[in-house]
């Protein structure tokens, strides 16, 4: 590509952006930058002056840097740090601080002399700390200042913890975080109300002195505020927008962080395109909701008005490629998601044959199939298909300790009336009570509260799926090894988690399965169970299997995000009544009602989330011209 057409591409762009195609090469190359400085600083006999972030964004980068220490002679002893921020109050051995994550994916791993490391430090007496950050702020100075400061950006837009309205000259100083980075930590510290209300944090001012600066984004939860700081105006309310005013700042993406940017969510904007057909119907879905008219309503002026003049040209007239998008829109609308029988299916989105299909839907936990596809769920058995639900994980981090305590109250006083004396359920109980009073945030439950835990969310999800109609033979709980580690955070996943996923599915056999793409889930577990499927099927397709070659992967998304309308392959609309039903289903899982353990940054029930987003996808195919259903559930066929 020319200079200059680079230049136009990303002329929307008010800093140098570097885009790889995921975080694992992203956060290799940014290791690597740093190894370079390190090694040229060493060879001139200088020290290097690094700043540090924290958080799941530099861990790829932190680990690569303990590779290259470990296989290829990287030294740290001449590197001094100085992280960006610490929660207030926070004791350096907690599992939440920052001293300790950073030893752990760091300097544990590395030759770097403890006495080098500085961290803001959470343990002061609030009178001390406007001195500390003066004493930070100096040595830093004292140092020749910072050589390389990394950052990560909050959904805030804050860089370490500036939160909005913090000045572009603000120093290392103590901050109030807002309520939304509050929302993000709160899984790691078992609910937000334990999550602290303050922290010391680096300054914007201090960070701007840096020499090279450069800022970490991934996935597609970053990529709305990423484009703000990228392409938006300087603003206290985006703290990162500030770092535009830098001459010496990089943003480093991977592809699903810089994908609201510009030259990747709207690229007609910027050049000429490939008009391919995901592409042709993803923009004019945009210019339709741009002008507010039904696809079939618009014109050559709209298309010309709005850098949509080259598709017009190359496809036109324009009105053709309204009615071809809007035909592709039409044939994603079905109301047999198993495929209608003794129909022509050229243009549906499922094969008619066979009439009758095996379908498999995974649920990550124990809710998330009647959450996420509890229309279509319901439907399928209505029609008659072969249905069978696998629940992945147990679900057992997610459960009040009250209920807990509620039902082995209820247990004890059941074994007592049918002539049991109780009493080894009763000094278990007791145990658990005198556990949950002492209990810290985040800490391991013992395996008998697990259990029950477990057995609380089991018992849902079969009220749940018999609710949909299904044979207790066709409810599947898997369990998988991965997720039984009592903490937030999981095991690695092993080749049993798929060993265990491949048996499931030479039982059933399946013509579909249906698992969950929602990758923004926020705690993970959606895209970890995701790929131990795909993985299962892979090794299966590999060994010859035969059933493989017909069984499709469709993927539904959960309670916090829809597939864009473009991306939407199957639409099956539910009626008020289908509704009602997908409502009563969720409603099955009472432990999740009301008030989540972990409800990410969405405070509504997940009923009403879903139903909400379910009427959203409806009222959007509306707006584009399209018939007027009361909801929708969508879908997306993976090819593995």
């Amino acid at each position: 590509m020319s200079r200059l057409n680079l230049l136009e591409e990303t002329r929307y762009e008010k800093v140098p952006v570097t885009v790889y195609a995921d975080q694992a090469e992203a956060s290799k190359a940014v290791a690597r930058r740093i190894a370079e400085l390190i090694r040229n600083k060493q060879a001139q006999g200088a020290k290097t002056v690094l700043g540090l972030a924290t958080g799941a964004t530099p861990v790829g980068v932190y680990s690569e840097l303990a590779r290259l220490h470990r296989e290829e002679g990287l030294s740290f002893r001449d590197v001094i740090t100085f992280n960006l921020d610490e929660y207030y109050p926070m004791r350096p051995e907690a599992p939440q601080s920052y001293v300790r994550f950073m030893d752990e994916n760091l300097f544990n791993h590395i030759d770097i002399d403890k006495a080098n490391v500085n961290i803001p430090d959470g343990t002061l007496a609030l009178e001390e700390i406007p001195a500390f950050c003066l004493a930070y702020e100096k040595k830093i100075e004292e140092l020749g200042g910072l050589d390389l400061q990394v950052l990560g950006i909050g959904r805030t837009g804050h860089i370490g913890f500036n939160e909005p309205g913090s000045a572009p000259n603000s120093g290392t100083r103590l901050v109030t975080l807002d309520d939304l980075t509050r929302r993000d930590a709160s899984r790691d510290f078992g609910g937000k109300e334990n999550v602290p209300t303050k922290a010391i944090t680096m300054g914007i001012g201090t960070i701007f002195k840096a020499r090279e600066i450069v800022l970490m984004a991934w996935n597609g939860k970053k990529a709305s505020i990423v484009r703000k700081a990228v392409e938006g105006e300087i603003s206290g309310e985006v703290p990162a927008t500030y770092l535009q005013l830098s001459d010496n700042v990089e943003f480093v993406l991977d592809q699903d962080a810089a994908s609201g940017l510009t030259r990747f969510g709207t690229p007609w904007l910027v050049k000429d395109c490939a008009w391919d057909a995901q592409l042709t119907r993803k923009a004019v879905i945009w210019l339709s909701d741009t002008v507010k008219k039904p696809i079939l309503k618009l014109t050559e002026e709209d298309y010309n008005a709005h850098g949509m003049a080259q598709l017009a040209v190359d496809r036109g007239p324009v009105y053709n490629i309204n009615i071809d998008v809007f035909n592709q829109l039409q044939r994603t609308i079905t109301g047999w998601p198993g495929g209608k029988p003794n129909a022509d299916d050229t243009d549906r989105p499922e094969r008619a044959v066979p009439a009758k299909k095996r379908a498999l839907i995974f649920s990550p936990h124990p809710d998330d199939d009647v959450i996420s596809m509890g229309g279509t769920f319901i439907r399928l058995v209505d029609q008659g298909h072969d249905v069978h639900v696998a629940y992945q994980t147990s679900g057992n981090t997610a459960v009040w300790d009250d209920d807990v305590l509620r039902y082995m109250e209820f247990a004890i006083d059941f074994s007592k009336s049918i002539g049991q004396d109780g009493v080894s359920l009763t000094a278990i109980y007791e145990n658990m009570r005198t556990f949950i009073g002492q209990k810290q945030p985040n800490q391991v439950d013992p395996k008998e509260i697990q259990d029950v835990k477990a057995f609380i969310r089991k018992s849902e999800a079969i009220a749940g799926a018999r609710y949909a109609g299904l044979p207790d033979d066709h409810i599947h709980f898997q369990a998988l090894p991965f997720y039984e580690s009592g903490k937030t955070k999981k095991n690695p996943v092993t080749d049993l988690d798929v060993q265990l996923t491949m048996d499931l599915l030479r039982q059933v056999e399946p013509h579909q399965v249906f698992a969950a793409g929602d990758f923004e889930d926020p705690h993970g577990t959606h895209i970890v169970c995701f790929n131990i499927i795909v993985e299962a099927l892979r090794r299966l397709r590999d060994a010859g299997e035969e059933w493989v070659k017909d069984c499709w992967l469709w993927m539904y998304r959960g309670a916090w995000h829809e597939f864009e309308t473009y991306e939407i392959e199957m639409a099956v609309p539910l009626s008020p009544q289908e509704v009602e039903r997908k409502k009563i289903a969720i409603f099955k899982h009472q432990s999740q009602k009301d008030r989540p353990v972990f409800p990410g940054d969405d405070e509504r029930e997940f009923w009403v989330r879903a139903q909400e987003r379910n009427r959203a996808t409806a009222r959007r195919y509306d707006r584009l011209g399209l018939a007027d259903y009361e909801a929708m559930e969508a879908f997306v066929r993976f090819h593995y």
